[in-house]
């Protein structure tokens, strides 16, 4: 049995709206087509008031994911969130992109080094 690398849903009920079905259906469409294992769907509703990606981030640690899927960047805001991209993947479905989070630079913990005698 080959491995296939885990892959979380996620999704906002107020920007899905009527299509949350269809946008929950094509998400799982294309982590089949893409090869991932789908292990959850989080689908965040903005009338219960939680910070919008802390489930999200909290099943992925948990579930070891490697990647998420939305139906486009505007469950994120219109922009991926760039502290996501450094814990997984982000594969938006509409249109078809990924943010692979090996392109995002690495944060610099400290300043420059100086040179000698500057």
């Amino acid at each position: 049995m080959r491995y296939k690398p885990t892959i979380l849903g996620y999704l906002r009920t107020d920007i899905s709206g009527m299509a949350l079905l269809w946008d929950q259906s094509q998400i799982r469409k294309r982590a089949d087509q893409l090869g991932y294992d789908f292990a959850d769907m989080i689908v965040y509703d903005p009338r219960f008031g939680r910070p919008p990606l802390a489930r999200l981030k909290a099943q992925a640690t948990r579930l070891h994911a490697e990647a998420v899927i939305v139906p486009s960047a505007d469950h994120f805001g219109g922009e991926i969130p760039v502290d996501l991209i450094r814990r997984v993947d982000v594969v938006t479905v509409s249109p078809e992109e990924t943010y692979a989070r090996r392109a995002v630079p690495p944060l610099r913990d400290l300043p420059p080094a100086q040179a000698d005698g500057a």
